[in-house]
């Protein structure tokens, strides 16, 4: 429930940042980039033949055949919401239920370019009243917690399939000074609603550098990796220890060893052995902690396919390859 909530969120932060900020070297939107940043493209091509603003906004606004949609995403909210009614509060539900209704019944006129912007802003601020009634009338039991896990699961993995859609523009221009290049940029800042924490820390010279290093590692931004590594850990532990769960120990482990990975790489390493690869890792980890998870506390049989099996469980990030890209950042 919780990642879907978080999903449709992002997602709609997503659109608004594209449609008012996001533009390429000859000042048009590239619509398509919102499709490869969520891994549709065989299934948008499959029912539209044009990446236009209104077939991509369309899709991922009110297609219900569409899984990754927004209304989509708040429908499995709903839905799971529904099957463990018992143990969501009176004001989450009903919160939740009439936040799908509102999105059911968008009408075509709304996706239009003058009613859109505030659209958007009205899902999102839907999704944020649901965690601020979740905050203050959610029980603090077992579900809490997993409640949690699933929020900053779902929280990690959106803020590096941001961070990886800008990956071709380090490779592009590695210098990342022209303006277009900076405006990209701001943009996934504003997308990951963390333009105003940057400033904080950086009133001027934003490079990709800068931008990657704080999505990935700074420990008070909250929808950095890192911090969001540390609150899956202390819901575990919590888990763990208030109500003597035996499982999870390898998913504890996991964690430990995935956080530390990330304190003790600069972005300097990271880009030198490549940006890509490294947030590829880091999303593979997540799926199998999401896998173990299922596993050690609700009986869900491990993916055959999970990317760590054998002797070693949770393995060191891999070394780059001889041939691997290398990006000159500045001193």
């Amino acid at each position: 429930m919780a990642r879907f909530v978080e999903r449709a969120e992002n997602l709609a932060r997503i659109l608004e940042v594209h449609e008012t900020y996001a533009r390429d070297r000859n000042g048009a939107r590239d619509w398509y980039a919102i499709v490869q940043l969520n891994a549709d493209e065989e299934s948008f091509s499959a029912k539209h033949r044009a990446t236009t603003a209104r077939n991509v906004i369309a899709f991922y606004l009110t297609d219900q055949e569409n899984p990754t949609s927004i209304v989509s995403a708040i429908r499995n909210a709903r839905e799971n919401a529904r099957t463990v009614r018992p143990l969501v509060s009176t004001e989450m539900w009903v919160q939740l239920n009439v936040f799908y209704n509102r999105l059911a019944a968008i009408d075509d006129r709304e996706l239009t370019r003058g009613g859109l912007s505030r659209l958007l802003t009205e899902i999102k601020e839907g999704c944020e009243l649901f965690t601020g009634v979740t905050e203050g009338t959610f029980y603090r039991d077992q579900a809490w917690f997993f409640y949690r896990i699933g929020r900053y699961i779902e929280r990690a993995d959106q803020t590096t399939r941001l961070l990886d859609s800008k990956y071709y523009v380090l490779m592009r221009d590695a210098s990342a000074a022209n303006v277009v290049n900076t405006g990209q940029w701001l943009a996934l800042l504003r997308a990951a609603s963390g333009y105003h924490a940057f400033r904080l820390l950086h009133q001027s010279d934003l490079t990709p550098w800068r931008v990657a290093a704080f999505l990935l590692f700074n420990p008070s931004f909250p929808r950095s990796v890192l911090l969001c590594l540390k609150e899956i850990d202390a819901a575990v532990s919590g888990l763990k220890s208030r109500y003597n769960l035996r499982g999870g120990n390898d998913v504890a482990e996991g964690l430990d060893q995935l956080r530390a990975i990330l304190g003790t790489r600069s972005i300097e390493q990271v880009l030198a052995e490549g940006l890509h690869e490294f947030i590829d890792f880091i999303q593979r980890y997540l799926i199998a902690i999401t896998d173990r998870l299922g596993a050690a506390f609700f009986g869900h049989p491990p993916v055959e396919t999970a990317p760590w099996q054998g002797a070693e469980l949770w393995p060191p990030y891999p070394a780059p390859e001889p041939d691997s890209l290398q990006i000159q950042t500045p001193a």
